[in-house]
């Protein structure tokens, strides 16, 4: 009788959860080592500005993570972010006094002391956000997010190191966004024209980033250097579930490490995914099995649908996934021609919801006049709104 997977044995080393660093971050050696060049080679070299895209699930905020890390092994100043409404707001209110202190060796403030330690002061952001108002301790000047951003690239500069600012899920770029992200794009770049000691490096989806590059205003991003993270291939999938396997005392025999591989179908994401399950099949069995990884499948591939479709899925329009459900029909890559009849629709009516669909990451170009679902298993979870 198998034990309980949740009451023995020791826990899983995987880490299927977003934004979480696996025990073996397989596949990204060549960018964070391009980026890492940057860093060390001083102002002027392309990886200081890089972009990240990817698909969902292909390992874009574990490559900032490892990047940030590394930065901070080499004394850089690292602050980190995602494009959500407040961006800037929270450069100016939080990042920068957390800097100012880190800089100066200040402990951060208690936040059970009810004494004040900063006091209003106004500041005025260019384009379209207007006036931000934030506590700010009359030792932390100069005021204004490029003066501040400037002031601590000097600083670490001093220190033979400098300042690295990431930014995640730039693909989010609504009104507030866009507008946010294009001064903060303007002060950098206006920093990288000083060759002050700066690094930026953001992710987000292909077809989003592509659209953002287009934009007049941020035309300072095209000359960024450029990673397009890409699945996994066999032997780094193998790599990515076997190390953690064997280094926390485990074993995994051959046919179960290729069954794992084919699930997990190179998304790093589904990696993590595939090695929990199966770990925690069993978790008192000194070896994983191929009875292990078959009994998972189902169990991963609802994980999946779950955790990434389900979310993607809720934030398009009923036209949208009318789209995604008429792709159904075919087993493999569908012709645009099959999806204006189904939907009964003209083709340009349709190309605008393919286009949507390719930013989001949820359909790709398969040739000419194709399209294929991008992400693994979603075919799955679509089948489950289409019954």
């Amino acid at each position: 009788m198998k034990a309980s997977p949740t009451t023995r044995g020791p826990r899983s080393p995987f880490r299927p959860s977003f934004g979480s660093t696996p025990p073996a971050a397989v596949g990204l050696d060549a960018v964070v080592g391009r980026v890492e060049d940057g860093l060390l080679a001083g102002p002027g070299h392309p990886a200081r500005t890089s972009l990240l895209t990817g698909t969902r699930g292909i390992g874009k905020t574990v490559a900032l993570n490892e990047i940030e890390a590394l930065a901070r092994e080499h004394g850089w100043l690292v602050v980190s972010e995602t494009l959500t409404p407040g961006f800037v707001e929270r450069l100016l209110a939080e990042h920068v006094p957390a800097a100012w202190r880190q800089v100066r060796g200040v402990p951060a403030p208690d936040p059970a002391d009810p004494r004040p330690r900063r006091r209003l002061s106004g500041v005025s952001l260019p384009g379209r956000l207007g006036g931000v108002s934030i506590d700010v301790d009359p030792a932390e000047q100069p005021e204004g997010l490029r003066a501040h951003l400037a002031a601590l690239c000097d600083a670490m500069d001093e220190r033979e190191s400098g300042l690295l600012v990431t930014v995640d899920e730039i693909h989010r770029l609504t009104g507030a966004e866009r507008a946010g992200f294009e001064v903060f794009v303007a002060i950098v770049q206006h920093l990288v024209r000083e060759e002050r000691a700066i690094a930026f490096a953001g992710a987000g989806l292909p077809a989003a980033v592509q659209d953002l590059l287009t934009d007049k205003v941020i035309t300072f991003l095209r000359r960024a250097e450029r990673f397009d993270l890409e699945v996994l291939g066999p032997d780094e999938s193998a790599d990515a579930i076997r190390i953690p396997v064997e280094e926390h005392g485990r074993g995994i025999d051959h046919d179960a490490l290729e069954a794992a591989v084919a699930l997990a179908q190179g998304y790093p994401y589904m990696v993590q995914l595939v090695g929990d399950a199966a770990w925690n099949a069993e978790r008192t069995a000194p070896v994983i099995t191929l009875d292990h990884v078959e009994g998972i499948r189902s169990r991963v591939v609802r994980s999946i649908g779950r955790q990434v479709h389900e979310p993607a899925v809720r934030a398009l329009s009923p036209r949208d996934v009318d789209y995604l459900l008429a792709m159904l029909e075919d087993d493999g890559p569908t012709a645009i021609s099959d999806l204006n009849r189904r939907l009964d629709v003209t083709h340009s009516y349709t190309a605008r919801y393919r286009s949507r669909l390719i930013a989001q990451g949820l359909v790709r170009p398969a040739g000419r006049g194709l399209v294929e679902l991008a992400l693994p298993y979603l075919r799955d979870y679509l089948e489950t709104l289409d019954g």
